[in-house]
């Protein structure tokens, strides 16, 4: 009986490609420095796959070679499993693969280049120094060997040592200006280490578009975390030792935890709601170890924190903050602030918090401060561009690290409050520079530990197969999208990137492709003109409002459709493409204190009119035929309906309700119901008022899928969902010392 091979003899250890590096004597993965978690037997077909870069590699060589030819075990499902895990681990798909690509009936082909990394020996530069240091220095004088008498020895000898001195002093001097000018500048020590804690790919990351900051929180052990279960967020626990993750009870009410804080205690977790539409949710005191979970009375809060007595409570409410005993009582106003406040933060000693200000119209966030008397609110960087948030106080109150969002991704900074003879600059730097993007970061209450959240989002645009009542890969060639819209004859596809809100077009078989726009404009949704000439979208730039804008299908400038100082959503053409019906943004997008209703904007006359009875509505969709304008209740509880003939409204479906699609060619409405568990996928009849469910998130077990999101229609009415088979995990460094 043959079998199989370890790891093959290589004269270097470790294989580079791309950003991956592979060692083959550990068994080890990294991407960019990163280890990536992977089992052993998909990391020896990917060792076998790395000896021959570009060539076939049949399946009986792996066979062979990592199985052994008389293996009892069922090898293609083994082998099957193993390259679903090795694509998982590199973001690889197989319809559309960069590393691996499968051979029908032949095998397997690594695509991109392979490099072997050698290893790091000692240069001989280096024993050279070694055995200079260690000669003489009268080996270097031109007078060496020379016979000198005593006095002579004795007369040079002051002058020599004179010499021999200045330079010492120099560079002894040197040294001093260069510490000197190495503190006075503020110069930042070097990167530290960060450890990954848990694996599943499963946390649930942050989502400032939706006020959702990626909350976490610790008690020096475990974290707390949203960890995605079923398509939504569950509370969970993890110990920092080993990562392993557990659930924890709380009441129904509690559909989708947001945490504040926890106590300093770590008993109890202050948290609320976040699955409703509404901006402010009651407020619940959780214990850590789950179970009797109490709502405070009295008090409606997008965040919260406790006051440093650990009695009482901080809370933000619209544009304000305010303070009220654990129990709702005693309700007083703290500040009256420019914007709404998260991730509320005191220093240790209690004399200051810091917090992220959202601003209700552009959605931008920067880092605020006040005293702890309510004054003297003010920005705590000068030089803030609206990309910072959520700090954390390390506990001895030296440090205070946050988030900030670049156009390469966002990292974790540091803002040190130190000070010294030399050192007055107060000048943050970053902590960590990719190759993920760091969200959230957390301090323990006893050390310079941090934690925080390491996204790595791998998603699929798949199709819903109803003859076997599954999801599988789209067809048309897009592996990477969030939306996708088909022109009224079926012949052009538009969609916009999950990574990078970039937009594109391309003919529905994915050919003619082409990208009409790039960064650092973020695309929230787009139509077709009936004429399938242009496109109309809701887009906006960094730190501005949504605005709607139509673009040339075969690309060009972005045109403003009606410009004013108020933020547009959900823009929609008339089947004649004479006008435009387009809504407001719900409350945790922006602006939740202001009025919301369904506008039509007519573009020859540019008149704009208010459509009767639609306030307290949003998300319009204009029907194929022209007739109807479906509307979602601000609170996404109901799916409206508007009869343009007999301009009366009635309620189509009452249950949670997003994104919803117009069939083609037949008065139905496909929406998503976000709160049911599995997030099913329904199908209403207009004529009839006929409900039907047509999948759900159990029909994605072939994608191995976290969650997902109703992406559109195909011209078939087939549906389309962005799949995520990865979104976060939770990690963890230590500060450097100052």
């Amino acid at each position: 009986m043959s079998t199989p091979s370890e790891y093959p003899a290589h004269p270097v250890r470790k294989l580079r490609f791309g950003l991956f590096e592979a060692d083959l004597g550990t068994g080890e993965l990294r991407k960019s420095g990163v280890r990536i978690r992977i089992q052993a037997q998909p990391f020896r077909v990917l060792s076998f796959l790395l000896e021959k870069p570009g060539e076939v590699v049949t399946r009986e060589e792996i066979q062979q070679r990592l199985w052994g030819s008389d293996t009892i075990v069922d090898f293609d499902h083994s082998l099957g499993t193993a390259i679903n895990k090795l694509r998982e681990a590199l973001g690889d798909s197989a319809e559309n693969p960069r590393f691996i690509e499968t051979l029908a009936r032949r095998g397997y082909r690594f695509l991109p280049p392979v490099t072997r990394v050698p290893e790091q020996e000692e240069t001989p530069a280096k024993a050279a120094a070694q055995t200079s240091a260690e000669e003489p220095f009268a080996a270097a004088s031109p007078e060496a060997g020379t016979k000198k008498s005593p006095l002579d020895s004795k007369r040079r000898r002051p002058a020599t040592w004179a010499v021999m001195a200045l330079p010492l002093v120099a560079l002894a001097l040197g040294a001093v200006f260069f510490l000197i000018g190495w503190l006075a500048h503020d110069h930042p020590p070097l990167p530290p280490g960060i450890r990954q804690i848990t694996f599943s790919g499963r946390v649930s990351p942050s989502d400032p578009l939706f006020e959702s900051f990626g909350p976490t929180a610790t008690d020096g052990s475990r974290l707390y975390f949203p960890e995605i279960e079923e398509g939504r967020a569950v509370l969970a626990q993890a110990l920092i030792a080993d990562g392993e993750s557990s659930t924890i009870a709380l009441p129904q009410e509690i559909a989708s935890p947001y945490i504040s804080d926890i106590s300093r205690d770590g008993s109890s977790l202050l948290l609320r709601d976040h699955l409703a539409a509404r901006a402010e949710q009651p407020l619940w005191i959780v214990p850590t170890i789950g179970g009797g979970a109490r709502q405070i009375p009295g008090t409606l809060a997008h965040d919260a924190t406790w006051m440093p007595d650990g009695q009482r409570i901080l809370y933000a409410n619209g544009d304000s903050l305010y303070i009220a005993q654990s129990n709702g009582s005693d309700i007083q106003k703290f500040a009256s602030l420019p914007g709404r406040a998260f991730w509320l933060r005191w220093s240790p000693n209690g004399r200051e918090l810091r917090f992220t200000l959202l601003n209700s119209e552009t959605h931008s966030s920067r880092l605020w401060s006040i005293r702890a008397d309510g004054s003297h609110a003010h920005l705590l960087l000068a030089d803030d561009d609206g990309s910072e948030c959520c700090g954390s106080w390390t506990a001895d109150g030296k440090d205070y690290v946050f988030q900030k969002n670049t156009l390469g991704g966002s990292n974790i900074w540091v803002l040190p409050s130190r000070s010294g003879w030399f050192w007055q600059s107060r000048q943050p730097y970053p902590l960590t520079n990719g190759p993920l993007n760091y969200q959230s970061p957390i301090t323990d209450n006893s050390g310079r530990r941090i934690f925080f959240i390491g996204l790595n989002l791998r998603s699929e645009l798949l199709q819903y197969d109803a003859a076997s009542q599954i999801f599988i890969p789209y067809a048309g060639g897009i592996s990477n999208a969030r939306r996708v819209v088909f022109s009224r004859d079926g012949q052009w596809v538009a969609w916009f990137r999950q990574d990078d809100s970039s937009l594109w077009r391309s003919r529905h078989n994915g050919t003619e492709r082409l990208q009409l726009s790039s960064g650092p404009l973020d695309v929230f949704m787009m139509q077709w003109s009936p004429d399938d000439k242009k496109l109309i979208l809701m887009a906006r730039e960094p730190g501005k409002r949504w605005t709607i804008y139509t673009l040339d299908a075969d690309g060009g400038p972005l045109r403003v459709v009606y410009p004013e100082r108020r933020s547009q959503a959900d823009p929609n053409w008339s089947p004649d493409g004479k006008r435009i019906v387009f809504g407001r943004l719900p409350d945790l997008m922006a602006e939740a204190s202001m009025p919301k209703a369904i506008y039509i904007y007519d573009l020859a006359s540019h008149h704009l009119s208010r459509l009767p009875g639609s306030e307290g509505l949003f998300s319009p969709r204009w029907s194929p035929d022209g007739r109807y304008i479906a509307a979602l209740s601000i609170d996404q509880t109901r799916l409206m309906l508007y009869d343009l003939k007999t301009q009366k409204w009635k309620t189509l479906a009452q249950q949670s309700v997003a994104d919803p699609a117009w069939a083609h060619g037949t008065p139905a409405i496909y929406f998503h119901d976000f709160v049911q568990p599995g997030q099913p996928l329904y199908r209403v009849d207009v004529k009839t008022g006929a409900i039907k469910k047509i999948a759900d998130l159990r029909d994605l077990r072939a994608a191995d899928a976290v969650d997902y999101r109703f992406a559109g229609l195909t011209p078939d009415n087939v549906p389309l969902v962005d799949a995520r088979t990865s979104a976060a995990n939770m990690y963890t460094m230590k500060l450097p010392k100052n």
